[in-house]
């Protein structure tokens, strides 16, 4: 996945900060009437794999476009404690009413970030590819799969017209029309555009059955415990890439990947991933050092 668009982070921007400045910055308006300049740090407390460093730039930048930006650690690279990501500096007021808007960002894509990088590393020596979904924060898709694959994971569905995923419900209801899972494969065949590939859920090993009979390409087990995903890929001898998803944990993500799949996917990626521990510091002026609440 590129990055996203230099827009689509400006748009992104600019609602967060309508929503934290939309009636200006009381506190520090009442504190500094008069300009005082100074350098603020965003630094990271934990090892990190860094996501957001070109959303921040820009969070400063609407903010108050006098500020340098003086360093900044690239998108993708992981850090040590301490390491400082973006370096600005300028009028503390500035900085002030940007850094809680630029950290979230940070905490939040690095989050997402250092989260994939560690299933990642779970299934390195396998050929498992570990995938996000569309559980995201609504608004911030294209920059949340942006972490995601910062992190070395690959990018599933961006949105309902980018594949045929036939899941549980479009399953439920065809069933009531006596419809199957191989039908519900062919239907897809025959009404999807050309050249999208048909992906269809399987709970079980009859579904799996079904599946192949209606020539899907990949075979999403859902919820299957280690043993049956075995049973399944065993089932399938590759007629079809297979992907397994549901409750898939850093203690559980090799074994799935030892069982022979293709794509493991984790929406815990984006939508349970803890907030990188981030703070601004600010230096540089009389009176020390104080960092970001």
């Amino acid at each position: 996945m590129s990055a996203p668009s230099l827009q689509t982070i400006r748009n992104a921007v600019q609602l967060a900060l309508d929503e934290d400045l939309d009636h200006g910055d009381v506190t520090t308006s009442a504190l500094f009437p008069r300009s005082i300049q100074a350098r603020a740090a965003i630094v990271a407390h934990q090892p990190i794999t860094v996501a957001g460093v070109a959303v921040a730039r820009e969070v400063f930048l609407a903010v108050d476009p006098s500020l340098r930006i003086v360093t900044t650690i690239n998108d993708g690279v992981t850090v040590k404690p301490g390491a400082e990501v973006i370096v600005v500096r300028g009028d503390v007021r500035s900085l002030l009413m940007a850094e809680r808007v630029a950290v979230n960002f940070l905490q939040r894509l690095s989050g997402i970030a250092t989260l994939t990088a560690k299933f990642c590393a779970a299934v390195r020596k396998t050929a498992t590819a570990i995938l996000d979904t569309r559980k995201t924060t609504p608004g911030l898709r294209a920059l949340e799969k942006w972490a995601v694959h910062l992190g070395g994971g690959r990018n599933h569905r961006f949105s309902l017209g980018d594949g045929v995923l036939i899941k549980d419900n479009h399953l439920a209801v065809l069933r009531s029309t006596g419809i199957d899972v191989a039908g519900a494969c062919r239907l897809a065949r025959a009404g999807a555009p050309h050249g999208l590939r048909i992906e269809v859920e399987a709970k079980s090993l009859q579904e799996v059955k079904e599946a192949l009979a209606g020539k899907a390409d990949i075979i999403l087990l859902d919820n299957m415990s280690a043993a049956l995903v075995r049973q399944a890929v065993a089932l399938i001898k590759k007629r079809a890439l297979v992907e397994v998803s549901g409750g898939i944990t850093l203690q559980t993500v090799a074994g799935m990947a030892q069982a022979g799949v293709d794509f493991i996917s984790v929406g815990a990626l984006t939508h349970s991933a803890p907030a990188a521990d981030l703070s601004l510091d600010l230096t540089g002026y009389r009176g020390g050092r104080g960092r970001s609440r």
